[in-house]
């Protein structure tokens, strides 16, 4: 079984312009996140996915692979599928490039369940929430799943609500455990024909409302497989996002 990770990563960007060769302890951005994806067990090809040659070229300095793709993509995914119909893979791993502290267990874990399981069509992960913040915040996706681990909703609003527990709502009762809730971390895996079908599919009503794309596949009847992870990472979306990471990759 082929398993291709593509990394789609633009130069354009509303919060932060470059972000992707931004300097992170001597090297661009898209380069940790390469390597780190490059890292996982699972994973046989890497490939960067973009519209700008700035970001081909630091790639390919770095000896890594990139491809160029269409300027009039809306989406990741829509460029994550072009390369895809390029490929001869089984299995694409949508890597976001902005996560240069990507676990590569995180990229297996989310992996492993659609390589035991042809029926599976799409994984994705998710984490405990330990904070109020990450709770109430609408930068944080939250999802809920049934018992089998299939996604019900994501939202980037609390959820679920705790109806009885809302006035006394605090950090501790997070940290401590006693409330149950996840955030959804943006590492997708799909089947390459899947995706290809996905990416054809109309935008619907709910991910419109919640400016979440993955909510097409389930307004479609598709099930997505949510993994849960202890490895925790910070996405960069901010030149604040940035120092964090930094900070971190420092301190490791």
């Amino acid at each position: 079984m082929k398993i291709t990770a593509i990394i789609p990563a633009r130069y354009g960007s509303t919060r932060f312009e470059g972000k992707a060769l931004a300097d992170i302890c001597g090297k661009p951005m898209i380069q940790h996140v390469y390597e780190r994806t490059a890292r996982s067990a699972l994973v046989s090809d890497v490939i960067v996915a973009t519209d700008d040659e700035r970001i081909v070229a630091a790639v390919r300095k770095f000896g890594g692979r990139a491809e160029m793709t269409s300027t009039g993509h809306e989406t990741g995914t829509d460029r994550l599928a072009e390369i895809a119909a390029r490929i001869d893979s089984d299995i694409i791993v949508n890597v976001q490039g902005d996560e240069p502290l990507i676990e590569p267990a995180m990229i297996d874990e989310a992996v492993e369940p659609m390589a035991d399981d042809p029926s599976l069509l799409m994984s994705t992960l998710k984490s405990r929430i330990k904070t109020l913040h990450d709770f109430l915040s609408p930068n944080v996706v939250k999802v809920v799943t049934d018992w089998e681990g299939y996604a019900l909703y994501f939202s980037r609003s609390p959820l679920p609500n705790f109806r009885d527990k809302w006035n006394d709502l605090k950090d501790e009762k997070f940290s401590s455990g006693k409330l149950l809730c996840y955030k959804h971390i943006g590492l997708y895996v799909y089947r390459r024909d899947f995706l290809l079908q996905f990416s054809q599919m109309s935008p619907t009503y709910l991910e419109l409302s919640e400016k979440l794309e993955q909510l097409r596949a389930l307004e479609n009847g598709y099930r997505i497989k949510v993994i849960e992870t202890s490895h925790e990472s910070i996405g960069v979306d901010t030149p604040a996002d940035l120092e964090a990471v930094i900070e971190k990759m420092k301190l490791s």
